[in-house]
């Protein structure tokens, strides 16, 4: 059965590192054979098939990762569009993501591939790209590993940043070399945020584009329908939150998305009168320590583990909490304007630039701020139906799955399509 669009929210870990250690440098060389076209970035060009008469269709290759939600659901969503316009695609990714995303039901071929860089898998990645025309790298060290199996094919390589890769010390300096050397390697480079767009730049890239994204699959349920109070009465009764403010926050449990700072400000909500459950869905490697926080501290806060009606759950909760995120545009951020539920997010990576003013930003890491807007928030029924209507015009305003497709083909026609020669 083809997945929810949330399916993977609280259950598709990250891989435990944002690029390998030992990845020798890749070097991947470009021969201009004709004029290409040249557009200012974020031009789109009109739709092709790539399959004019006479002419086989265009063969492309997607490399994934590690695989985020926001990446494998996009990967998904790009398949289905291209091979709906007569794109072949072969989806280059760990088992488990085409288990949880489907490649293979909307058309493209999957070839499983592990999320490493040894021998045998940069291998299987020169393999399955043998016979492209171009190849769609998705995250940096989807990248590196695309780069070293092209080694020094004139093979047009587009890279789509979907977040910046976070690390400490000495291995921070590694990810901004190696980040460099993607960006000179790559043909054209998307970036998911303006940020990362401006990172591609000074990194090096030749070309790089503000990448249109959409969210991939939402269907918004209709409003004041019977069946959406019932599902809506029936989850608060699930998570114990039927007389009592329900908060929730969805993500891997890991450092880089701000659970320490939610439990802090949840040590400040037990002063309220009603006091508030804060839910937090997803699975990872600081479980058990959340889990002796909320126990020794005594706070309102239940570990629900993976779940697969995140939306439903979401859709009941009267605040989505997002206190810090590795992608620049958080598929939680996007659900919960879509689903008018109002947002407190902590104004890191591409979120201020995703919600605009739909949303309670915060700074991030600051326990106090985020805590404040949460009080103020619950006491503050008028702003919270303010912040429901902004964030329905604000989910307007971002890309539909088409425009994202034909965007991204737009930039493999640039590059695969030279002009004639004059």
């Amino acid at each position: 059965m083809v997945p929810e669009h949330l399916r993977g929210l609280a259950s598709l870990e990250p891989g435990p590192r944002a690029v390998h250690p030992h990845c020798p440098s890749p070097s991947v060389l470009f021969f201009v054979t004709a004029r290409r076209r040249t557009r200012s970035p974020g031009h789109v060009m009109p739709v092709s098939s790539h399959s004019p008469h006479g002419q086989p269709p265009l063969r492309t290759v997607q490399v994934l990762g590690g695989g985020s939600v926001g990446s494998s659901a996009h990967v998904r969503s790009l398949a289905s569009g291209l091979v709906a316009r007569g794109v072949r695609v072969t989806v280059c990714a760990p088992a488990a993501a085409d288990r949880t995303y489907d490649f293979t039901g909307v058309g493209a071929q999957h070839v499983s591939v592990p999320r490493r860089s040894d021998p045998a898998s940069v291998a299987a990645l020169r393999t399955a790209c043998a016979d492209a025309d171009l190849v769609h790298a998705h995250g940096l060290h989807a990248a590196l590993r695309t780069a070293m199996a092209l080694g020094g094919r004139s093979l047009p390589f587009v890279v789509t940043w979907h977040s910046r890769s976070r690390a400490d010390g000495a291995r921070a300096r590694l990810v901004r070399l190696l980040e460099r050397r993607v960006a000179k390697a790559a043909s054209v480079v998307l970036g998911s945020s303006s940020e990362l767009v401006d990172l591609a730049r000074r990194s090096g890239a030749r070309d790089a584009r503000l990448a249109a994204v959409a969210l991939p699959g939402y269907r918004r349920p209709a409003d004041g329908s019977e069946d959406r109070d019932r599902l809506r009465a029936k989850a608060r009764a699930e998570l114990g939150a039927t007389d009592r403010p329900l908060l929730m926050a969805v993500g891997a449990l890991d450092r880089y998305r701000g659970y320490d700072t939610l439990l802090d400000a949840a040590r400040a909500w037990r002063r309220l009168d009603t006091l508030p459950l804060l839910v937090i869905a997803g699975e990872g490697p600081l479980r058990g320590e959340l889990q002796r926080r909320i126990e020794d501290e005594g706070l309102p806060v239940r570990l629900i583990g993976r779940r697969d009606d995140i939306g439903e759950l979401l859709a009941a909760a009267d605040l989505a909490l997002l206190p810090g995120s590795r992608e620049s545009r958080s598929v939680l951020a996007q659900e919960a304007l879509h689903a008018r539920v109002p947002l407190v997010a902590a104004a890191v990576e591409g979120i201020p630039e995703l919600v605009g003013d739909a949303a309670e930003l915060v700074p991030h890491a600051d326990a106090e701020a985020l805590a404040e807007a949460v009080v103020r928030l619950l006491a503050d029924p008028e702003r919270r139906e303010l912040l429901r209507d902004k964030g329905t015009r604000q989910a307007a305003s971002w890309p539909t799955e088409d425009e994202t497709v034909a965007q991204v083909l737009s930039v493999y026609d640039e590059l695969t399509k030279p002009l004639p020669l004059q």
